[in-house]
């Protein structure tokens, strides 16, 4: 199956969000309990890091979007970032070819770090951003609530090797 990545826009907003509110609802994939608005989702995620998996008929099977970490200058190369992948989609390299594109746009706006905090139970995840380059920088034990549950958080980075 062929997979074109192209840049996330509001075509793509309706499938993203349903995409997202899925992943929710599995329960491993972040602390949220709904997905955002569009307008949300659009506000807090620069364009020029975010990405959607088509299949050959337009459908998106994933996306990828990153955020700043902080607005402090010490931090400007510095974003975090959410993959998901339609459950019908995993398993296909979808979630490697959305790091793929995010790491390449990042290290051309000379992005140096990108991090991410995922649940230790989602080894699909973890396993798709070590194949990425990315390490495990440690773990942030009951960091958080999630319904009702303290959940561990497991910091994993990619440092570019192109930016010095």
């Amino acid at each position: 199956m062929t997979t074109l990545i192209v840049p996330l826009t509001a075509e793509h907003a309706g499938q993203v969000l349903a995409i997202y509110q899925a992943g929710i609802d599995e329960g491993d994939a972040t602390f949220e309990t709904t997905a955002p608005t569009w307008e949300a989702f659009d506000a807090t995620r620069p364009p020029e890091h975010r990405f959607a998996a088509l299949d050959g008929s337009g459908t998106v099977l994933g996306w990828v979007a990153a955020t700043k970490v902080s607005d402090r200058c010490a931090y400007a190369g510095v974003v975090e970032h959410s993959v998901y992948v339609h459950p019908a989609a995993r398993g296909r390299g979808v979630a490697s070819a959305l790091l793929g594109a995010l790491i390449d746009a990042t290290e051309r706006a000379g992005i140096w770090t990108i991090q991410s905090g995922v649940f230790p139970e989602n080894s699909a995840s973890l396993a798709v951003h070590r194949r990425a380059g990315f390490r495990v920088v440690g773990t942030r034990e009951r960091i958080g609530r999630h319904h009702g549950v303290w959940r561990d958080v497991t910091l994993v980075e990619r440092r570019s090797p192109a930016i010095t």
